[in-house]
């Protein structure tokens, strides 16, 4: 039975210990190419953060009823069925963000980041902490891809969240607004380039922040050390 400080390390690392994105830097074919808008970045995390929640439960309540020499296509056959059901339910459910995110649905099988969760954690501990680590370690790379995606949006359109209302649904109209006057953008930071340069500010942004925060951290126990 886990505890809470485990459940707290858990949302720690899944949000930003070891964010999918911003740490281990995986899954970066979505976060460049799915990340003009936030919007965008939302719904392909979203998508991947079902994916890994999904599977990461389904390995976990069978990891004792399959041999450690066939996990790897097990794995695969698991995750490739969590993407078909968000393929499908997002068609139904979602189509104009479904049309938007096309091709890149299906590639979250090839995605690392699930695989290595499942790798990692999954298959080797129970279905609640398991289920905790999909989970928050989703919602992490869902966290990471809206953030790029805004930081995108702002500076090379000057809205925020455009075409919430279209892509996810009339209750999300809310979230749209225009944050800098029409046609002040940079246009070069909704087009490839500008994938790299936002995740690239954003690196750079969680790096200070850790070193503070140790730098802190080494300050605070300095003293009782004495």
């Amino acid at each position: 039975m886990a505890t809470i400080d485990e459940y707290r390390t858990i949302v720690r690392e899944g949000l930003w210990t070891n964010n999918g994105v911003l740490s281990m830097m995986l899954g970066l074919c979505p976060a460049m190419a799915m990340t003009n808008s936030a919007t965008n970045g939302l719904g392909m995390g979203l998508a991947t953060a079902f994916v890994m929640t999904g599977s990461a439960m389904l390995v976990s309540i069978f990891r004792n009823h399959f041999s450690q020499e066939v996990r790897i296509p097990v794995f695969v056959l698991i995750i490739a069925t969590m993407v078909t059901v968000v393929d499908m339910c997002m068609n139904a459910w979602l189509h104009e963000m479904y049309k938007v995110l096309g091709l890149f649905i299906p590639l979250i099988v090839v995605n690392c980041l699930p695989f290595a969760r499942i790798e990692m954690v999954a298959s080797k501990k129970p279905i609640l902490p398991s289920l905790a680590d999909g989970f928050f370690m989703g919602v992490g790379f869902a966290l990471a891809l809206t953030v790029i995606g805004a930081v995108r949006e702002i500076s090379g359109s000057g809205t925020l969240f455009a075409d919430a209302s279209l892509l996810l649904g009339p209750a999300f109209k809310f979230l749209e607004m225009r944050i800098l006057p029409e046609e002040s953008g940079i246009l070069m930071m909704i087009l490839p380039p500008g994938a790299f340069l936002a995740t690239g500010l954003l690196l750079v942004v969680k790096r200070m922040i850790d070193e503070r925060s140790a730098k802190s951290a080494q300050a605070a126990t300095a003293p009782s050390a004495a």
